[in-house]
């Protein structure tokens, strides 16, 4: 299913509105799982036949930086329960084109050490049954197949794993040698906490169809010719919170790809952002590897902001290495700070960018 303006939108999240965007015990008969069209660490499981187990579908995509930062609980719930009777199914449902290729789900669920089975739902058949809207999104079903309890977005972990707890229970476990942890949601940075009128950037798409939806980028010649190279012109003064680009591009329904080869870093894309991590789903139209330069308010990157995924030249200069479709953590600043410049630049006429998020956690993307 491509992202078109009917399709869902993603869930837009702050870091303090994070703890309870949605959570609900209720009941209903859990809609099966259909429309799959493969299966990742597992053969194909159905609702019906999991009946006496608890399960949790977990629905994700895997450049979406919420879902990525629900995993290190995903994966405490899979090795503390899976043998008390839990069964978590993630059903992966894309926000890109290149998301629903089967090569970039598995490398994803490898490198991301996901080893509960993953349901491939390109189409959005099991998303529809389950009139989701959100990524990630979490539905608790208990032994008898219904429904229990949902949360839309991350946190509230101690939450959710009290209710897996109590239908585990209902189902017979006993816990007893498998006491309640808590472990708390993931702790804000101290900076935001403290930074008066602090807000965090929001999800920012540079594909003309989310970018004219959300107005996230405000240079009219960005919307003419579409598919073809435009010559484009920032302007001296950018607003926060928008995506800006020089020179040749070329800009597409998804994403926006740099027009032409160059050799001096001639063509940039900048934004002023507020947040501690910025990180960028990135692709190449060619497949074949290719870097990107990085300047943070004029200079280059550090080891001490740089993100996991850039790497700094022994000239000092930082830089990504893009050589595979995904989500790349860019700056992991020491703190919070408010209206960072950012530039990003390449000579390969591969550079194509989908999208930009933000976090201001302690530590992480």
């Amino acid at each position: 299913m491509k992202r078109t303006l009917v399709s869902p939108a993603k869930l837009a999240l702050t870091a303090l509105a994070v703890i309870m965007i949605s959570a609900a015990c209720t009941s209903f008969p859990a809609p099966e799982i259909k429309g799959i069209k493969a299966w990742i660490n597992s053969e194909p499981l159905t609702i019906e036949e999991l009946r006496g187990k608890v399960v949790l579908v977990d629905f994700w995509t895997y450049t979406c930086v919420n879902c990525i930062r629900t995993f290190p609980y995903l994966k405490q719930w899979y090795a503390k329960y899976a043998d008390d009777g839990l069964v978590i199914i993630g059903v992966h449902s894309p926000e890109f084109e290149f998301e629903k290729d089967y090569s970039n789900v598995l490398q994803a669920t490898r490198d991301n050490g996901i080893t509960w089975p993953v349901a491939q739902d390109n189409d959005f058949e099991t998303w529809r049954n389950y009139s989701n809207r959100f990524w990630p999104a979490k539905y608790l079903i208990d032994k008898d197949g219904m429904v229990r309890y949902t949360h839309f977005g991350e946190g509230a972990y101690d939450e959710t794993e009290k209710q897996i707890r109590s239908l585990l229970k209902d189902a017979g476990a006993s816990l007893l040698e498998n006491p309640f942890d808590p472990s708390g949601d993931q702790p804000v940075d101290r900076t935001f906490i403290e930074t008066r009128d602090a807000t965090v950037t929001r999800e920012l798409y540079a594909g003309f169809v989310l970018a004219e939806l959300g107005e996230y980028v405000r240079q009219s010649e960005f919307f003419k010719n579409t598919g073809s190279v435009v010559e484009l012109k920032a302007p001296e003064e950018l607003k926060p919170g928008l995506i800006y680009f020089d020179g040749r591009w070329v800009v597409g329904p998804e994403h926006t790809r740099h027009g032409r080869e160059t050799t001096g870093y001639e063509d940039v894309l900048s934004l002023v952002y507020s947040a501690r991590s910025l990180n960028a789903v990135l692709t190449s139209e060619s497949g074949q590897p290719y870097t990107v330069q990085i300047t943070l308010n004029g200079e280059f990157l550090t080891e001490e902001n740089k993100g996991q995924d850039v790497t700094i030249a022994a000239n000092g200069e930082s830089f990504l290495t893009v050589n595979e479709p995904r989500m790349y953590n860019v700056v992991e600043a020491p703190a919070y700070a408010k209206d960072n410049a950012l530039t990003m630049s390449s000579n390969s006429d591969d550079f194509g960018i989908f999208a930009f998020t933000f976090g201001v956690y302690r530590t992480g993307p």
